[in-house]
């Protein structure tokens, strides 16, 4: 019963999320609305984080699942994608240098920023 009580309140969130890409005319998934309405809740603890904790945690291990079907689309499309393969590897091994490059900088930076601030606390 915990399941599906957190699980209504995911699902809930989705279709807030959802009605407000209905009125909002921007190109941003229904889906990020969500993501940041369930964001703002859990930050605001308007959402305590025990009512979708288990049911999140449920939907992350069953996550690798959720890929198959992408991937065995991708299968079916092999015969178009396969002339496209040299620059989707390039432009993936491009783009994935890129952002582990990206994210390692800003986190030095974050990681600064924090220490300098516990420096001036100690003072």
């Amino acid at each position: 019963m915990k399941y599906l009580r957190q699980f209504s309140i995911i699902l809930f969130i989705s279709l807030i999320g959802e009605i407000i890409h209905l009125f909002i005319p921007l190109p941003i998934p229904a889906s990020i609305y969500g993501l940041l309405l369930m964001l703002m809740g859990l930050k605001t603890k308007l959402i305590p984080l025990n009512a979708v904790e288990d049911a999140s945690m449920f939907l992350i291990e069953i996550m690798p699942i959720m890929f198959i079907p992408a991937g065995v689309g991708l299968l079916d499309s092999w015969e178009i994608l396969g002339a496209m393969l040299i620059p989707f590897i390039v432009i993936t091994l491009l783009s994935t240098i890129v952002v582990m490059v990206a994210t390692g900088k800003v986190t030095q930076f974050f990681i600064q920023i924090d220490k300098k601030g516990k420096d001036d606390d100690h003072e």
